[in-house]
């Protein structure tokens, strides 16, 4: 199939009221999916108005009442965890603090300071049975999970086009 100018506008009129590759290939017929795409590349096209919503078997009268009526908005929940509260390093009995020598399962492995340093030493509180840090620096370290429907962002992903192999 050639590439006609009469072809070439209608995709690029099509491509820019935001049809997908395959909606664009069946509406003109002859043409794969993958040749609307690898065409689309060359042309350069990139921009689209908006992209095609997907057809759900509903009318398009039911659409627009969908469309235009007001959603109903959930109330974020957010959880509210109290931060712990703060508890200095522990100083052993020698009166050093905890080091890579000295720290035991039970203890913060939290590190303080640098450890190229002499005075890099460890948190050392009691923890939570089988935990790595103490209460305050476990609310450090671990945020609370974010809401599905908060984290998730629509995407739009347009496959690279195929390169062509040489024919002999």
């Amino acid at each position: 199939m050639a590439w006609t100018d009469d072809r070439v506008e209608l995709l690029k009129t099509l491509w820019a009221e935001g049809l997908s590759a395959a909606q664009i290939a069946n509406k003109m017929g002859g043409v794969t999916r993958n040749a609307v795409i690898g065409k689309v590349h060359r042309l350069g096209l990139s921009g689209r108005a908006t992209p095609a919503k997907p057809q759900r078997g509903c009318t398009p009268s039911q659409e627009r009442r969908e469309a235009s009526a007001p959603k109903a908005r959930r109330p974020e929940v957010k959880s509210v965890i109290p931060e712990p509260e703060f508890i200095a390093p522990l100083v052993l009995d020698t009166g050093d603090r905890t080091t890579v020598t000295t720290i035991k399962n039970n203890m913060c492995k939290w590190p303080l300071g640098d450890p190229a340093r002499e005075d890099f030493h460890f948190c050392g509180q009691s923890t939570l049975s089988g935990k790595s840090y103490c209460a305050y620096h476990a609310h450090l370290a671990f945020q609370p999970p974010q809401r599905r429907e908060a984290r998730r962002e629509p995407r739009r992903v347009l496959a690279a086009p195929q390169k062509r192999r040489a024919t002999a």
